[in-house]
């Protein structure tokens, strides 16, 4: 028998230390930032400027320690940055002044 592959650092299905308390199936509220990056990631796609594939990959490849700081939808967030980045349709300087002018 083979023994089991490695798991990457987001693949916490089963390992007893992230699963210390059951989880609550009951329907949650989404606050404002939540719904506002899944419609951003929803424009994204109808545009075809990116998949939920990338958002998967982009997720997968935050480095570890930043992966378990981040809140889900911080995930995606940060996934979707990373994608416009590095397909160049914005810029770090125009990220930087975008989030200067929010705070």
């Amino acid at each position: 028998m083979e023994p089991d592959p490695p798991r990457a650092h987001h693949d916490l299905g089963g390992i007893p230390r992230y699963a210390c308390e059951p989880v609550d199936p009951a329907p949650h509220s989404l606050t404002d930032f939540d719904k506002e990056v899944d419609a951003l990631r929803q424009v994204l796609g109808l545009k075809g400027i990116m998949t939920v594939d990338e958002l998967r990959r982009g997720i997968e490849a935050i480095p570890e320690a930043d992966y378990h700081a981040l809140g889900y939808y911080q995930r995606w967030i940060r996934s979707i940055t990373d994608t416009l980045l590095r397909k160049g349709l914005i810029t770090e300087a125009e990220l930087r002044a975008a989030l200067e002018q929010g705070a």
